[in-house]
């Protein structure tokens, strides 16, 4: 009798489990494989004899960077005319320029703190022109290392990083300088 008691005691806890009522709400959505959480930030400054031809871009302290993550820096190399809408157009660093008296490289690296941005070559940096010196304005993005393997991202293409979906730009947006920088 006990064992039959017992017997209809879990026939009705299993009964009642297997109820089906009203669905819940939804969750929260999960990782769908495809999903970024990317960051862009902007840098500007002057190379000069007195930094050392070299400048520092510190990550903010609420922004944590893995060592996984793969950190991607462009130079904002010209502003030209794109059907008469003034574009920026942006390089991948590092980048070389053939000067009549050398060869300089704008150049890069970087840790989990900061971004290390630097003139390196041949050249004398003396007689460097301003355009090539002054108000350089570079973008640093940093991007999960498992997101770019997964997709055929042309990182050379600073617009089809900025295109990703889900990126944060930093409050950055999109600006143009009104002047075009002097180059060679």
């Amino acid at each position: 009798m006990k064992k039959l008691i017992n017997l209809g005691f879990l026939l009705f806890i299993i009964t009642l489990i297997s109820c089906e009522g009203p669905m819940g709400p939804p969750g929260v959505p999960g990782n769908d494989g495809d999903s970024l959480i990317g960051t862009i930030f902007e840098y500007q400054g002057d190379f000069r004899k007195e930094n050392n031809y070299e400048l520092f871009f510190d990550f903010p302290g609420d922004f944590e960077i893995y060592d996984t993550d793969v950190v991607l820096v462009y130079i904002l190399w010209d502003v030209i005319d794109v059907n008469g809408v003034a574009t920026d157009l942006w390089r991948l660093l590092p980048q070389t320029v053939v000067l009549d008296d050398g060869v300089l490289q704008y150049n890069f690296d970087y840790t989990v703190l900061d971004v290390r941005f630097f003139l390196e070559g041949t050249t004398d940096f003396n007689n460097l022109l301003p355009g090539e010196t002054d108000n350089q304005v570079f973008r640093i993005a940093v991007l999960p290392a498992d997101f770019i393997a997964k997709k055929s991202i042309d990182i050379n293409d600073y617009n089809a990083i900025k295109s990703i979906p889900n990126i944060n730009l930093n409050s950055l947006g999109e600006f143009s300088l009104e002047n075009s920088i002097e180059r060679r």
